[in-house]
């Protein structure tokens, strides 16, 4: 039964994930999507050192950021695309990063130091489901007014009868 369970965990462990291994950065695989992309959860007090490794070891263009709510009441997740960009590639490596975070007090370290493009992306995060990226130079909500109460991504989220606007010409 345990050589079972070795055999399986070495199935979802990809090639980014024994580089991580290899070099002592906490992760956890979890296998990999439909296209054969590499999934990989870090935890959020992990994520800087992480991150600044996969950029290190050529994840230089963050493809994507978006977050979305796991379940009602439970976790909120963090995910960011990352894409190995080298000269005449055909097939770039990509890697897709999930970082869970509690309901209360949803809390991320910002990848905009490393990779600038996740600017808008985390304000929108923040903006649809509250998650807090510390760090981030402009965190204020992009789609929504300032006003707005709420976070309307969430699972949770009860949708006012009426917004009114304030200073509307």
């Amino acid at each position: 039964m345990t050589d079972s369970l070795v055999k399986n965990s070495s199935q979802m462990q990809g090639r980014l994930s024994a580089w991580l291994t290899t070099h002592e950065l906490a992760h956890r695989p979890l296998g990999f999507d439909y296209q054969g992309v590499e999934i990989v959860e870090v935890r959020p007090e992990d994520w800087p050192s992480v991150a600044v490794a996969l950029y290190v070891y050529g994840f230089n263009y963050l493809r994507l950021q978006c977050a979305y709510d796991v379940a009602p009441g439970g976790a909120l997740a963090s995910v960011y695309y990352l894409t190995k960009i080298k000269d005449c590639a055909d097939q770039p490596e990509e890697v897709c990063i999930k970082l869970f975070v509690p309901r209360k007090n949803p809390r991320v370290p910002s990848a905009f130091w490393i990779w600038k493009s996740a600017d808008f992306q985390e304000r929108e995060s923040y903006d649809m489901l509250g998650i807090i990226y510390e760090s981030h130079p402009h965190l204020k909500r992009i789609l929504m007014p300032e006003s707005w109460l709420g976070w309307p991504l969430r699972k949770d989220y009860i949708t006012p009868d009426f917004y009114e606007l304030q200073d509307a010409y």
